[in-house]
């Protein structure tokens, strides 16, 4: 049961997790808001779209369905590198979080005059091997992870709510490419995650041997938009809530609730990557390889910098996406996955991963090198 709701807790909790690093320093930026709405409409929906699109056509979890997806299409294996891409933003995502965790918690410890006489990298580190023996309860720890986030922040608002000045202020590149991050990164899309949690109700439901069934059953009676619409407007929804609340301070109970429960759902992050690994190396050395790539990751590299690496590797990860989908594989075959009422849904979302979400990355990238320059 609970791996059938796996994507929509990764939903709901994602907005969570990541809004701190990419929201502005004043929420009160309307132009901001409504960049951000733009970035969700244009890039991020079509993207969700493909990932469950290509999961449905593929029966397979990213690294393994890409390689059947780029035979299907005869198209070149640089494009499986969405796979591998996909796996390491999850890896990231999960030290940039541990980073902040540890920082966090050693804050409100601190607070409560329990502070440890250790280092934040150490803090981090022993949080990482936490949530990596988490990972290996699956999907288990996201209800868990999502309660305790809810009490932490529960009793932040119950200190009240953040004064917000809202003001136009002027667009540019800059803050185009932290609303394109935000819409990517903080949803999810291009991450695989969908994908993968798509294809692990698909496994629960429909033996392996029946793979043609799944797909067929796909094809005649389920339409993508059934399943993305929801996970989209809930993405919205909790989007708006986490931008209301990025500037709230938690109290020190509040704080320790919160980052423990980041702690659950980050483990699910973990556990994705270990997934997708696995399918080439086995499950214990891609544990293990996610175990030391993150533990690297959380202990040697700053925290803004890993923001910055996860930007462009997740910006990547979607412009390869959005072009295998948009001008490799066949139309025929995209066109039955979605399965929309209207042709012209179709046609309206094709021009949009072809066309309108490899621009959008490109004009974020250069506002991002941009803000890095200055």
């Amino acid at each position: 049961m609970m791996i059938r709701y796996a994507s929509y807790f990764i939903a709901a909790l994602l907005p969570l997790l990541l809004f701190r690093w990419f929201a502005p320093a004043s929420v009160g930026e309307i132009d901001f808001w409504l960049l951000w709405l733009l970035a969700m409409i244009v890039v991020s929906l079509p993207v969700v779209y493909a990932e469950i699109a290509l999961a449905y056509r593929s029966v397979d979890a990213p690294l393994a369905g890409m390689q059947k997806l780029t035979r299907e299409a005869d198209a070149s294996p640089v494009w499986r590198s969405f796979g591998w891409l996909a796996a390491l933003v999850s890896i990231v995502i999960a030290a940039l979080v541990i980073s902040g965790a540890s920082t966090s918690i050693l804050a409100a410890l601190t607070e409560l005059n329990s502070a440890p006489v250790i280092p934040s990298f150490a803090i981090a580190a022993g949080l990482m091997v936490i949530t990596v023996l988490l990972s290996l309860l699956g999907v288990a720890p996201l209800p868990i992870g999502l309660g305790l986030m809810v009490v932490g922040l529960l009793l932040g608002v119950a200190n009240g709510l953040p004064t917000i000045d809202f003001a136009m202020t002027d667009i540019n590149l800059s803050e185009w490419a932290r609303a394109v991050a935000l819409a990517l990164v903080s949803v999810g899309a291009g991450t695989g995650l969908y994908w993968f949690g798509q294809n692990l109700v698909t496994k629960q439901i429909v033996p392996a041997n029946t793979q043609n069934a799944v797909r067929n059953r796909a094809t005649n009676e389920y339409r993508a938009t059934k399943l993305v619409l929801p996970i989209w407007i809930l993405q919205l929804l909790v989007g708006v809530v986490a931008l209301l609340l990025s500037g709230m301070s938690l109290p020190p109970i509040g704080q320790l609730l919160y980052w423990v429960g980041v702690l659950f759902v980050v483990s699910y992050l973990l556990h994705y990557s270990t997934q997708q690994l696995a399918h080439k190396f086995g499950l214990l050395i891609s544990l293990v390889a996610t175990f030391v790539l993150a533990l690297v990751l959380v202990v040697a590299i700053p925290t803004t910098w890993l923001v910055g690496i996860l930007v462009i590797i997740s910006s990547i990860a979607v412009l390869l996406l959005s072009i295998f989908v948009g001008w490799q594989m066949k139309i025929s075959h995209l066109r039955k996955s979605l399965n929309f009422n209207n042709e012209a849904f179709y046609n309206l979302w094709r021009i949009a991963i072809r066309l309108v979400v490899p621009l959008a990355l490109l004009l974020a990238l250069i506002g991002w090198v941009m803000q890095w320059l200055n």
